[in-house]
């Protein structure tokens, strides 16, 4: 983080209209101006597109509800695993996705504006620029404004990233962003990019009945995984019928006689993968031009996202970013994580700076199965040279999970060796993203294995699963020479 260079050649304003202004009004910008009205800030909320984001309108409620209707599909088609002889769904992909905006117009008012005027927020539904470090112009509708502010909040989010693939612009692609305008299934769908948007989004419509290709460059599908926990998905994938293409490179897109073909480099050979509709999820780019910050120099890092410091400070102390503007995590969770430093930090930070604290962040991908995590798995641990113990525990011998017809999946901690204290957990299977949740809250507040196995967890459930892990590492660290006494003494008083 470099110093700030470029104040001096401002004029600083005598009074501000505001304490804090936030520019975004998704998950990052919504915590921010949360937190500024409860502590009584005159805090004012810009957004030029729709309140909530990328999160609300096109991201983690519409896949969430896609998956839950997908889900339903799948769940039918194995009726007669579950005794039903015969179960069969009858629907339409354009209900399918009208139900998705259902969703979404039932979340609104979470994010709306209204509800925001309601706790102490001017919002102000336009398009900002920066114009000097405490200014900022806004336009609307009815004219263009100038407020000013004692600090600012940048939380603009990010997009779909669209690569420079020779002939992209042929084929009418969709991204994560435009997938829930669709109303005419795709027959034969690509999916470019085998993370957790390509792999959620890839197992919906092979549910629905799309033949579905994920092409990916890597070795495996969700690379930051460990094997054990994309193997298991890649199996479920090869289940469903879904195609998935290691170790492939998009190199062009043609259309031939009203076909499109994408022409993919496999081993120094090119293949012709047909198609009829293209899904890019190659990960998303920071939305840093556009309003103003290449105007005062706020600096960016070499992700091209907005360069901050522990605090969420940009080089101008005064300016805060978070969210997937800034990095280095693109979840909502980790967006109002952040959100609550860059709030408290630039209404306090003359008083008291607080630094983020990236220690314990949990996340999932919601494919069936599930793949939950916090901390570190084993190929960071080994990648940074990490000393570590594993406990594992297969779920496919749990009493619940049997009787769902679900049993299949893991959890497995990593451990300091010698010890309970928990290093990281990967959890794969159903719900793997609630079960988390203990050991999210077991490494916040230092509560090793031991702890979780002397809780009492609910028969029959899923969540027993956390405890008989931390029985696995119990029974990996037994007190050999105590127990060899207890032997003797039972002995003894057997006379």
């Amino acid at each position: 983080m470099t110093t700030n260079k470029k104040t001096y050649n401002w004029v600083k304003p005598k009074k501000f209209d505001n304490n804090i202004i936030v520019i975004g009004g998704g998950s990052a910008g919504l915590v921010s101006a949360y937190i500024a009205a409860a502590v009584k800030a005159k805090v004012t909320l810009i957004e030029k597109h729709k309140m909530g984001g990328d999160c609300l309108n096109t991201g983690c409620v519409p896949s969430k509800a896609l998956i839950s209707t997908t889900r339903l599909l799948a769940d039918a088609a194995r009726a007669r695993e579950f005794g039903i002889a015969n179960l069969t769904a009858d629907y339409s992909f354009a209900d399918v996705m009208e139900r998705v905006q259902r969703v979404i117009k039932s979340i609104e008012p979470h994010d709306s504006v209204e509800r925001y005027q309601d706790l102490g927020v001017v919002v102000i539904e336009g398009n900002a620029r920066l114009i000097s470090p405490w200014e900022v112009e806004v336009t609307t509708k009815s004219g263009t404004q100038t407020l000013t502010s004692l600090s600012i909040v940048i939380a603009t989010g990010a997009r779909p990233l669209v690569p420079p693939i020779p002939g992209i612009e042929t084929v009418d692609y969709i991204t994560s962003d435009t997938i829930w305008n669709l109303r005419e299934q795709p027959k034969q769908l690509i999916v470019l990019g085998g993370g957790p948007i390509g792999c959620e989004l890839a197992q919906c419509f092979a549910r629905l009945g799309s033949r579905v290709t994920i092409i990916e460059m890597a070795s495996r599908l969700l690379i930051r995984e460990d094997e054990d926990a994309s193997g298991l998905v890649l199996s479920q994938f090869d289940q469903e019928g879904i195609t998935v293409l290691l170790r492939y490179t998009a190199k062009q897109f043609i259309v031939e006689n009203g076909e499109k073909i994408l022409l993919a480099e496999h081993e120094s050979k090119t293949v012709r993968i047909p198609f009829d509709q293209v899904l890019l999820a190659l990960g998303r780019i920071s939305n840093t031009s556009g309003y103003g910050l290449e105007d005062i120099g706020v600096e960016l890092s070499p992700k091209r996202t907005i360069q901050v410091d522990g605090f969420q400070a940009t080089n101008y102390p005064h300016i805060f970013a978070c969210g997937d503007v800034s990095g280095p995590y693109q979840f909502t969770h980790t967006a109002a994580h952040q959100a609550w430093y860059a709030a408290v930090n630039g209404l306090f930070g003359d008083i008291k700076k607080f630094r983020t604290d990236y220690s314990i962040i949990p996340w999932a991908t919601f494919t069936e199965p599930e793949v939950a995590r916090v901390g570190f798995n084993e190929q960071e641990a080994k990648e940074q040279g990490i000393k570590y113990e594993i406990s594992k525990y297969d779920i496919s011998d749990l009493d619940r999970a049997i009787a769902d017809g679900n049993a299949h999946g893991f959890v497995k901690v990593l451990t300091r060796p010698g010890t309970d204290k928990i290093l990281g957990v990967t959890i794969v299977g159903n719900h793997a993203g609630d079960l988390i949740a203990e050991f999210v809250l077991a490494m916040k507040y230092k509560m090793g294995l031991n702890k979780i196995l002397g809780t009492i967890h609910i028969y029959p459930t899923l969540a027993e699963a956390n405890k008989y892990v931390a029985g696995v590492w119990k029974k990996n660290h037994l007190p050999l020479k105590l127990l060899r006494w207890v032997a003797r003494y039972h002995e003894w008083k057997r006379g």
